[in-house]
């Protein structure tokens, strides 16, 4: 089914089916979540790409995550036509976006449109993902390709895979030039990174939003493979763009980062796998971990340090 067989009913009551006949095509309305936590710059480029956005019935939501720069209500006053939500304190990125979710559906969304804040979404994106994910059977997420804001020649996202070797979902040709000509059908993926994803609120209903305990990394991971379980497919659509302010190739992570990345590694690999992918995944973790270890300590990165311990042992 393609999104120009729908009709444009935005703001009007959806028509009940006739006795006996097919329900009436109509476009799919779809809310962005879009959260901040002190992002003021570049929450305001992910919303004006929004507002820029060729597709009709779509809701943008910013969501504040208790900022306590005091940029949400700043945002809330830049953008009086953006519905906005303030969820008091700093929830992480699963708790913040979840309250986003939770407020989507309540008011009748068919998809939810998560947008890191740190990303700017070409107009005709949420097109094409809605084109994808009402033509495919028992799709629960759809992804768009992610280019690098700073190279946007050079490709952050092309689909994903989750590895269980890694305890992390992998992108595909990450790094790669990006050749447009290439870009047809979509693909289907075992991983949609959480920086950009369209989800059914069908899959939502049925599986749930972001798992909460995760805070923040790995919750796209966990989210994936529940997906999966869920038996929903995930697609890949190469010809949705977006741009994403992200670190450059070989910087080093914060502490923050590697404390909850290596935290959710592990849990991720306990909730999903048994011993016969784990205890693979436990030597490579902990065999790398020590190396890095080694690496900071010899540095004198206590900072880092500490976290790759915490990361190893915390819960």
């Amino acid at each position: 089914m393609a999104l120009h067989d729908f009709v444009d009913l935005k703001h009007e009551p959806r028509p009940k089916s006739p006795v006996g006949g097919d329900p009436p095509k109509v476009l799919p309305r779809i809310t962005a979540v879009v959260l901040n936590w002190c992002g003021e710059t570049v929450t305001t480029e992910c919303l004006r790409s929004l507002q820029r956005s060729e597709y009709q019935d779509l809701t943008v939501l910013l969501v504040d995550n208790g900022s306590p720069d005091g940029s949400g209500d700043r945002l809330r006053a830049t953008f009086p036509d953006v519905d906005f939500l303030q969820t008091g304190r700093n929830l992480g990125y699963a708790g913040g976006n979840n309250r986003g979710i939770e407020w989507a559906l309540d008011r009748g969304a068919d998809y939810v449109l998560i947008a890191n804040n740190d990303t700017v979404v070409e107009p005709r994106c949420v097109g094409a993902l809605a084109r994808t994910a009402v033509g495919g059977d028992n799709v629960g997420g759809t992804a768009p390709k992610i280019l690098r804001h700073d190279a946007p020649d050079r490709i952050w996202y092309a689909g994903g895979d989750f590895s269980w070797l890694l305890g992390l979902g992998t992108h595909r040709t990450e790094g790669e030039w990006d050749d447009p000509a290439q870009d047809d059908a979509a693909a289907d993926a075992s991983f949609m990174t959480g920086c950009c994803c369209l989800l059914s609120a069908e899959a939502l209903r049925q599986i749930g939003g972001f798992d909460e305990a995760y805070f923040a990394y790995v919750e796209d991971a966990d989210l994936s493979l529940r997906m999966k379980k869920g038996g929903f497919r995930m697609l890949y659509q190469p010809n949705a763009r977006v741009l994403h302010h992200c670190p450059s190739p070989g910087t080093s992570p914060t502490p923050f980062q590697i404390r909850h990345r290596d935290r959710n590694r592990r849990r991720v690999m306990r909730r999903h796998f048994g011993l016969t992918r784990r205890l693979p995944f436990r030597l490579r973790f902990v065999v790398t971990r020590m190396l890095l270890l080694a690496k900071y300590l010899s540095a004198r990165d206590q900072p880092r340090a500490r976290a790759i311990l915490d990361g190893m042992f915390g819960s």
